[in-house]
């Protein structure tokens, strides 16, 4: 069980586009602010895990997958313009035009290939292999949401840390331009890996 929590905890934690808006938004002074967007994270993960380990993964096929994916780049996509597009107001430094909601969250996780990788594997493959099902499978699905909020938390928190040392609206503006810069560079990798790639595979074997 120590395997399915270590597994869990180096995907939840390791950067990806969830975890960077919430550096960024940290940043920004927004930490607080972006509860709501954690709780989507957490809610993503706990119906990702408890409809795998309720459904297995007979359904869950490379076209299936695809779709999720194609969908999640397209949101980053659109996150990443509106940061890149946002002004910082010279009178309240690190205040950005809007927080991440919860709806946010939500739909971000449920769109993001990362947050498949991290279910998946455990809802098919480690619950069963040590007998978690039923009740067991909804209280572990519980607590490994609950690590799933802590991922984005934590990278706000450390964004909030380092943006009270920042002065320079150009400074913040460039952070701004360079989480875009990356968010687009997560989207088209997501949309290489997740997307194109198995699209390829399946129409080769077609």
């Amino acid at each position: 069980m120590l395997a399915i929590i270590v597994y869990a905890l180096g995907i939840m934690y390791s950067p990806g586009p969830v975890n960077l808006l919430c550096l960024n938004m940290g940043l920004h002074g927004q930490a607080r602010r972006a509860i709501g967007y954690y709780l989507g994270v957490g809610l993503a993960m706990l119906l990702l895990f408890l409809l795998f380990g309720v459904a297995g993964a007979a359904w869950i096929k490379p076209g299936v997958l695809a779709v999720f994916g194609a969908l999640g780049c397209v949101y980053i996509l659109y996150l990443a313009f509106k940061i890149a597009r946002s002004s910082i107001d010279p009178n309240a430094l690190g205040g950005a035009p809007r927080a991440m909601t919860f709806r946010d969250g939500l739909l971000m996780q449920l769109g993001n290939p990362k947050g498949v990788v991290a279910t998946l594997p455990i809802a098919t493959l480690q619950f069963p292999a040590v007998g978690i099902h039923g009740v067991g499978l909804v209280v572990w699905s519980l607590g490994l949401a609950a690590l799933a909020v802590g991922a984005p938390s934590s990278y706000a928190a450390l964004g909030a840390l380092l943006g009270r040392r920042l002065e320079s609206t150009r400074l913040l503006q460039g952070i701004n331009l360079m989480m875009a810069a990356l968010l687009v560079g997560v989207a088209l990798s997501m949309g290489w890996e997740h997307v194109w790639v198995p699209l390829m595979a399946s129409s080769g074997q077609a």
